[in-house]
C-alpha cells in the first residue's frame, strides 16, 4: 500500500490553508447570533484568566497570615484574617472554574452547528461526484476520512478559541506578575523554560506527526479490508477463504500495530522530555524563592506564591503539548476530508440549465463516442432513435457497450463526441436532477437499503402512500410474497438487501421504479435473476408500464424483448444490425445466430 506522508516543509502552508477552511464556521457571514456567542465565549473565558492569575494571591495572604508575616499583604486584606482568605481563595478557584464551563455552554451551540454544517456538505458533495470516483475509491476508506475530517473540525474549532490564544494570555499576566512583584530572573528563568519546552514540543511533535500519519493509513487500509470482506460474505464462504481474509485483515492490522508502538515509544519520549523541562525550570525558580525567603526578602506566602504560579504554567505548557499535537494531527485529518470537498464532479450542471422538459420521450443518441479511459474507446459513433412510447432492446455480447449506453443516457458520464438527446434537448444542457427524474431504472444487480422492504419501495417516490407503495409491489408481483413474511411491509432486508433472494431483490427494484413512474424506462437486464414463470409475469407488467413510455431494454435472454418495436446488435461498440425481431431474424446475421443458439439452450434444459 501507497503511503502519504506529510513533512514538515509541506505542512505550514496546507495547515494555513485548513484553517482558512474552517475559519467561516466560526464567524459566519449573516448569522449575528453564532458571533454572539462567540464573543460571551471569549468574555466569560477572559474573566476566568484574570481569576485564575489573581487566586494566588489569596493563597499567599493566608500563609502570611498563618506565618505572622501578614504586613507584606496588600493592605485590604490584612483585615479579613486566615479563614476568610482561604474562603476567598476557594471561592476564586470556583469562579475560575464556573467561568470556564460558561464559556464551554456558550460556545457548544456555535460548534456543533459548525459539525452539522460541514458534515452535510461533505454528504452532499460525495453524492455530486461522478461514479467514476465512485467506482475507485474504498468505501471504508472513505468514511473514515470524513470521520475524522468531523471530529478534527470539533476540535479545532474549540482549541483555536479556548487553548491556544488562552494559554498565550495566561502566560503573558503571569509573567507580568512575576516581573513585578519579583524580578526579572524568575521572569528570566520563566521565559527561559517555556522557550525550551516550546521548540522541543514542536519538533518532537513534528516528527510524531509523520509517524501518526502513516499510523492512520494503516488504519484506514485494514477498516477497509474489514468491509470489503464483511460485504463479499459469500464469496468468502464459497471459496472457503475464511482463514485467507483473516491473514489478509491481520497483515494490515500488523502494520497498525507497528505504527502505533512508534506512536507510543515516541509520545513516551515526548512526555519524559517536557517533564524534564518543567521540573528544571520550577526547581529553579523554587530555589531562587527559598533562598529569598532564608535572606529575609521574600515571605513564606511569596515562596507559595510563586509555587502557585508555577504550577498554573506548568498546567497549560503540558496541555500545550497535547494540544498541538492535537491541532496537527486535526489539520492532517482535516486536509483529507478538505481534499475530498475541493474533488470537482466530473458531470456538473451548466450556468443556467433548464429542468428538463418531457413531452414525448423521444431519445435520441447522435454519433455518440465515449471511452472510460482515453487509451479505450467502448463506443464508437453509435447512433439511433426512440420515438416516444416506443421500446427499444439493445443487444450483444459482454463488453459490447451496452450498460454503458444506460450510464450516458443517466449522464454519470458525459460522451467524449456527439450528443444524446431527449425530446430535442441535449442532456448536458439540462439539469441532472430533472435528467434523473424523468428516467426510471432497473438496474441487473438491484441494491437495498438495509432498512424495511417498505422504505426500499416507497424509495421511488418521495411522499408516497402506503396504498401507493403496496399497488407497485402488486404490479412486481411481490405483494404476496411480502405478506407472507411475519413482519410483511417491516421486514429487514439486511446489508445491501442479503436476506433476500437474487429474484426477490429484483422485484423490489422493479417495484421500486414502477412507483417512480417516470416517462422513460431503462431496463438493464431487470429480469436476468427470475426464473421463467416469474420473468413472464413481470415481463407483463413491464410491457403494462412501458405503454406510453420510452423504454429502453439491455437483455441478454432475447425471448425477453422479441415484441420491441426496435433491436439494434452492439459489437465492439458499434451497432452492427438493427430492426425487427422478424427483420433480424430474415437477415440470418448475429442476431439471427444468436437467438437459433439460446432457442436450443432452451429445449435441451426443457
Amino acid at each position: 500500500m501507497r503511503h502519504t506522508i506529510i513533512t514538515t516543509t509541506e505542512m505550514p502552508a496546507g495547515a494555513m490553508k485548513t484553517v482558512r477552511r474552517v475559519l467561516p464556521y466560526l464567524w459566519p457571514a449573516g448569522q449575528g447570533w453564532v458571533k454572539r456567542r462567540v464573543v460571551l465565549a471569549m468574555l466569560a473565558l477572559l474573566l476566568s484568566k484574570l481569576v485564575a492569575v489573581a487566586t494566588p494571591f489569596f493563597y499567599k495572604a493566608a500563609v502570611d497570615a498563618l506565618s505572622g508575616d501578614a504586613p507584606s499583604s496588600p493592605g485590604w486584606m490584612l483585615g479579613v484574617g486566615a479563614v476568610g482568605l482561604t474562603v476567598a481563595y476557594g471561592a476564586a478557584r470556583l469562579m475560575a472554574n464556573g467561568f470556564q464551563q460558561l464559556r464551554d455552554a456558550i460556545f457548544a451551540r456555535v460548534g456543533q452547528r459548525a459539525l452539522r454544517q460541514l458534515a452535510l456538505e461533505t454528504f452532499t458533495h460525495i453524492h455530486r461526484l461522478s461514479l467514476r470516483y465512485h467506482i475507485s475509491r474504498k468505501t471504508g476508506g472513505l468514511s473514515r476520512i470524513i470521520e475524522r475530517g468531523v471530529k478534527g473540525v470539533e476540535f479545532l474549532l474549540r482549541f483555536m478559541l479556548f487553548s491556544i490564544g488562552p494559554l498565550i494570555l495566561e502566560l503573558a499576566m503571569i509573567s507580568a506578575v512575576l516581573f513585578f512583584v519579583f524580578d526579572v530572573w524568575y521572569l528570566a528563568v520563566v521565559v527561559v523554560t517555556i522557550a525550551l519546552y516550546t521548540i522541543f514540543t514542536f519538533r518532537v511533535t513534528e516528527w510524531r506527526v509523520k509517524i501518526r500519519k502513516e499510523m492512520n493509513d494503516q488504519d484506514t487500509d485494514a477498516n477497509q479490508k474489514a468491509i470489503d470482506s464483511l460485504l463479499n460474505f459469500e464469496t468468502v464462504k464459497y471459496f472457503g477463504a475464511e482463514a485467507r481474509e483473516a491473514a489478509r485483515y491481520d497483515a494490515a492490522m500488523a502494520g497498525y500495530e507497528r505504527a502505533a508502538l512508534k506512536t507510543s515509544y515516541s509520545l513516551a519520549f515526548l512526555n519524559f522530555g517536557q517533564a524534564f523541562l518543567i521540573t528544571s525550570g520550577l526547581v529553579a525558580v523554587m530555589v531562587m524563592a527559598a533562598i529569598g525567603v532564608g535572606e529575609g526578602r521574600l515571605t513564606v506566602g511569596d515562596f507559595v506564591m510563586v509555587n502557585a504560579y508555577m504550577v498554573q504554567i506548568t498546567m497549560p505548557l503540558n496541555f500545550l503539548g497535547t494540544v498541538y499535537r492535537e491541532i496537527r494531527q486535526a489539520l492532517v485529518d482535516m486536509g483529507e476530508m478538505f481534499g475530498l470537498l475541493e474533488q470537482p464532479p466530473e458531470v456538473r450542471d451548466k450556468p443556467g440549465a433548464r429542468p428538463l422538459a418531457v413531452t414525448r420521450g423521444a431519445v435520441v443518441f447522435d454519433d455518440v463516442r465515449f471511452g472510460y479511459d482515453a487509451a479505450r474507446p467502448i463506443l464508437k459513433g453509435v447512433s439511433f432513435a426512440v420515438e416516444g412510447g416506443q421500446n427499444l432492446a439493445i443487444v450483444g455480447p459482454s463488453g459490447s457497450g451496452k450498460s454503458t449506453i444506460g450510464r450516458l443516457l443517466f449522464r454519470f458520464y458525459d460522451v467524449n463526441e456527439g450528443a444524446i438527446l431527449i425530446d430535442g434537448q441535449d442532456v448536458r444542457d439540462v439539469t441532472q436532477e430533472s435528467l434523473h427524474r424523468a428516467i426510471g431504472v432497473v438496474p441487473q444487480d438491484t441494491v437495498l437499503f438495509n432498512d424495511t422492504i417498505y422504505y426500499n419501495i416507497a424509495y421511488g417516490r418521495d411522499g408516497a402512500t402506503r396504498a401507493e407503495v403496496e399497488a407497485a409491489a402488486k404490479a412486481a408481483r411481490i405483494h404476496d410474497f411480502i405478506l407472507s413474511l411475519p413482519e410483511g411491509y417491516e421486514t429487514q432486508v439486511g446489508e445491501r438487501g442479503l436476506k433476500l433472494s437474487g429474484g426477490e431483490k429484483q422485484r423490489v427494484g422493479i417495484a421500486r421504479t414502477l412507483l417512480k413512474d417516470p416517462p422513460i424506462l431503462l431496463l438493464d437486464e431487470a429480469t436476468s435473476a427470475l426464473d421463467s414463470e416469474t420473468e413472464r409475469d413481470i415481463q407483463a407488467s413491464l410491457r403494462e408500464m412501458g405503454r406510453g413510455r420510452s423504454v429502453i431494454s439491455i437483455a441478454h435472454r432475447l425471448s425477453t424483448i422479441a415484441d420491441a418495436d426496435q433491436i439494434i446488435v452492439l459489437e465492439a461498440g458499434e451497432i452492427t444490425e438493427r430492426g425487427t425481431h422478424e427483420e433480424l431474424l430474415a437477415l440470418g446475421g448475429r442476431y439471427a445466430a444468436m437467438w437459433a443458439r439460446q432457442q436450443a439452450e432452451e429445449e435441451e434444459a426443457a
